[in-house]
């Protein structure tokens, strides 16, 4: 049986890690300290620790302060409000200035569950990724959460790393290689390439089981970090495979999808088939009725994959 744990705990872990690392880390919440784990920092080191209430905006505005006087600032809230409440102070306070901020949005996509649409972050990747100057980063379990948080703070500039909070499968090690910007083959494969990140890539490892049993060999490709986007491993699989599916549980307007196309163009124009949400806003249910609902299961990647080949 797989071991199971919540993205959003890897990030509570990597900030008290940095902080016993990096005295110049410091945390900052808007008023959901437990939900985004940040609550494991402040317990560690609670005089480094900073609770702005529901004040987004605010801060966003006080992180921005504090890295220039030469703190490494990491604003935690769920992703809906991390990204979407304060666009407007990330892209002008922050990237304009290119600013050391890490942003930590947590409850990324619909496996956020009962909350509902107002709660359910599903637009974050294309708002995050559209500013210059950002980084966006969707780890794709807890090991990752953890790894991409810690390296967050040795590179320059803004950082979004989009986690979750249902328990999902750990399908990393300690020992798997992570570096922002790399992406990391999962799984070798001939016929068809399915690049995905955060909950997806486990989506996509299964699926491409099943495919397996169908004589079609798929290539898995977790593509943590969507910027800056790894366009070498994207250029290699569409040139090896002809035929690329994407998976994300965000909405493929503007999003992961768009942008691993966005770069195979460029060079090997193959045909692609996208996984993802298809317009609409998200509502409650449990994680696993939603991802069911939504289109979002290994299920829904097969048959994606059966598509992209007739077009091959």
């Amino acid at each position: 049986m797989m071991e199971m744990k919540a993205t959003r705990d890897g990030y509570g872990e990597a900030l008290v890690a940095l902080g016993e690392k990096n005295p110049q880390v410091v945390v900052l919440s808007a008023d959901l300290t437990d939900s985004t784990r940040a609550s494991m920092f402040k317990k560690r080191f609670p005089e480094r620790f900073f609770t702005m209430g529901v004040a987004e905006a605010d801060m966003i505005g006080t992180a921005g302060g504090l890295s220039l006087v030469g703190k490494i600032p990491f604003c935690c809230s769920l992703g809906v409000f991390a990204s979407g409440r304060v666009w407007d102070q990330i892209r002008v306070t922050i990237c304009y200035s290119n600013l050391n901020v890490k942003i930590g949005g947590s409850h990324g996509g619909i496996s956020v569950g009962a909350d509902g649409a107002t709660h359910q972050s599903i637009e974050e990747i294309a708002l995050m990724r559209v500013l210059p100057n950002m980084k966006v980063v969707v780890p794709c379990d807890a090991i990752e959460t953890r790894k991409a948080t810690i390296q967050a703070a040795e590179v320059w500039g803004p950082v979004y790393i989009r986690f979750g909070r249902p328990p999902i499968p750990i399908i990393t090690t300690e020992d798997t290689p992570f570096l922002m910007g790399k992406a990391i083959t999962m799984r070798e494969g001939k016929d068809v390439a399915i690049f995905a990140c955060g909950i997806m890539v486990y989506e996509a490892l299964e699926a491409a089981k099943e495919l397996d049993k169908k004589g079609i060999s798929a290539r898995v490709i977790n593509l943590h970090t969507v910027k800056p986007i790894d366009e070498e491993v994207i250029f290699k699989a569409a040139k090896e495979t002809g035929a690329i599916v994407t998976a994300e549980e965000h909405q493929l307007s503007g999003g992961f999808g768009s942008a691993v196309t966005e770069v195979a163009v460029k060079q090997h124009p193959v045909p692609v088939e996208m996984v993802g949400i298809k317009d609409r806003f998200g509502k409650s249910g449990s994680p696993q009725e939603l991802m069911q609902d939504f289109g979002l299961t290994r299920f829904d990647i097969i048959k994606a994959v059966e598509k992209v080949l007739k077009r091959k």
